[in-house]
């Protein structure tokens, strides 16, 4: 009832430790965080995180230092990200899937002091204390088990400290024990702490894939989580409805921006984000159906998992509202049957770590089956810019393919300790996202491909993810992948390595034969590779690169 008072709005916080700390006031006793049947609060999370942060400053962590997280999402990847914000220092998510010597780069070039890492990865943070001169200490994230064979360690080798779950003292007898992480931190305060940084300041630090060379640093800041966010509230975007009893499924992990970012927007609406470690489709059905998940972020692929499970029927996602995609393309044929069985509401986005947020999307009204608009990419988010340029930096006038570029409030502080590598990608402002696209008359983004795995024909360029989506529509396939081969008469030919669904058969005349009248002449494959899988990244992406290297082997130049 309006009883005449005016009540004055509250400023909107514009760092992650003030929102974490209004939503404790505003929603103490609403989950925050349901993760393996466990559940915390936001009361809880501001707690636990203040917690952590008294720890850190303890520990020596002071402003600006790194604290690198090797393990899957739970809260307590939540509560230490929060930490950081609230003592100033720097989240270092790092990829749980990657090789030993690609976790040592990341150690090595983030200079990180201090490292969570799950009980499997301890053998490898110790080993990786003895070389890593910065890395003061590790801190298991959960405490040995005496009981537990699993918990010795590394096998074969005996003398390791990790292997009594202890990582080893990593600097002048700052050793952790095998206590854990709550019991590292048990003993702190919970009380708040003074303001530790800005929306200028950085609070995380995610590393891009590598696939052309050792993976980079990007540097966020506070602004990176709110930026867009701030422009849809200025401008409007009506798909963006948080609704305050929304149960969100993370399934992007943490260490992509991706991930990150949509976990951290679920906290600015207060809303209930479900974790899962390791997104397995058998899980997350039952997921759907026990938590009454409304909606969740995700990959094409791991939407195509979920549909080959066989309890995968409309009644499966009865509670499901929407459904936010983005991370890959997406193949007309995928989405097609995703619109059918799942029956929400679907948006795509699109963005990459160097922009910090989501910088393009394609909301539910646009997909509406057998629209062109359903191969965009979406327009430009309120308050972010778009443009597609020639090699020269020139704006292209719609239906012309060139690179395509993004001016953000969200995008990245830069890669850390490489300035250059910076100024390469950002320029005036713009970053430039390394993708080849065209834009519409009403300003939708197409893209075509990577610029580097463009295949050029006979002086036409061809962009791989038109034919992969082509190829995918044939009920057989399964996936593709398009790369160029040496070609004496043409310069370059396309093949296409090609995955068949499980128990189907498709020949190459076929595939052929399905892709007349689709797609130019000249773009359809001219050989075809059948393989069981193909070969990706431990982020999933799909390793063109590396298809193609082989068609080249042993040539002194690589392009004709």
């Amino acid at each position: 009832m309006d009883d005449g008072t005016v009540t004055e709005a509250r400023p909107r916080p514009r760092t992650l430790a003030g929102v974490i700390a209004r939503q404790a006031v505003d929603r103490p006793a609403h989950p925050a965080v349901l993760c393996e049947g466990r559940t915390t609060t936001y009361g809880e999370l501001h707690r636990e995180s203040n917690r952590t942060a008294h720890a850190l400053r303890a520990a020596g962590i002071g402003r600006g230092a790194r604290v690198a997280y090797l393990g899957k999402e739970s809260e307590h990847f939540y509560e230490i990200a929060l930490a950081c914000a609230k003592s100033g220092a720097v989240l270092v998510p790092v990829n749980w899937r990657l090789t030993p010597d690609e976790i040592a780069h990341i150690l090595r070039d983030s200079d990180a002091e201090l490292l969570f890492a799950e009980r499997e990865r301890l053998a490898v943070a110790g080993r990786l204390g003895k070389v890593l001169p910065r890395l003061r200490r590790v801190v298991p994230l959960d405490a040995a088990d005496p009981g537990n064979p699993a918990d010795s360690g590394d096998a074969a080798d005996p003398g390791n400290p990790a292997n009594s779950g202890d990582a080893g003292d990593l600097a002048e007898g700052h050793g952790h024990g095998g206590a854990g992480f709550p019991a590292w931190k048990a003993g702190h305060p919970a009380g708040g702490l003074p303001p530790a940084g800005g929306p200028d300041d950085p609070v995380a630090q995610i590393y891009t894939s590598g696939t052309t060379g050792p993976s980079k640093g990007v540097v966020l800041a506070h602004r990176s989580f709110f930026g867009v966010a701030e422009g849809i509230e200025r401008y409007g975007c009506d798909w963006v409805d948080w609704r305050p009893d929304d149960r969100c499924l993370i399934g992007m992990p943490g260490f992509h921006a991706g991930g990150l970012s949509y976990a951290m927007q679920g906290f600015v609406a207060g809303v209930t984000m479900v974790s899962t470690p390791v997104f397995v489709a058998q899980d997350v059905l039952r997921l759907i159906g026990d938590l009454g998940i409304t909606c969740g972020l995700v990959t094409p692929a791991m939407l195509q998992m979920l549909l080959a499970e066989p309890r995968a029927t409309p009644a499966a996602f009865r509670t499901v509202r929407k459904i936010v995609y983005g991370g890959a393309p997406i193949s007309p044929a995928l989405l097609g049957r995703c619109l059918e069985t799942m029956g929400c509401r679907f948006a795509q986005i699109y963005g990459s770590s160097e922009t910090g947020n989501f910088a393009t999307c394609l909301p539910p009204e646009d997909h509406v089956p057998d629209s062109p608009r359903l191969r965009s990419a979406g327009r430009a988010y309120p308050g972010v810019e778009l443009s597609v340029v020639d090699e020269h930096g020139t704006p292209l006038p719609p239906g012309e393919v060139g690179e395509v570029r993004v001016r953000t409030p969200a995008r990245m502080l830069g890669y850390h300790g490489q300035p250059e590598a910076t100024r390469t990608v950002v320029r005036d402002g713009w970053v430039h996202m390394g993708d080849a696209g065209r834009l519409d008359e009403d300003g939708y983004l197409f893209l075509c491909d990577r610029l580097n795995d463009t295949i050029i024909v006979g002086g036409e360029n061809v962009y791989p993810v038109e034919i992969e989506n082509a190829l995918a529509a044939h009920p057989a396939v399964a996936e593709a992948a398009v790369v160029g081969a040496p070609d004496e008469r043409w310069g370059e030919a396309v093949h296409a390595y090609v995955v068949l669904r499980t128990g189907q058969r498709a020949a190459p005349r076929e595939l052929m034969l399905s892709l007349k009248g689709r797609i130019a002449d000249f773009k359809i494959p001219t050989a075809y590779e059948f393989m069981a899988e193909l070969p990706r990244n431990p982020n999933g992406k799909v390793l063109r690169r590396t298809l193609r290297d082989r068609l080249w082997q042993g040539r002194e130049r690589k392009v004709n």
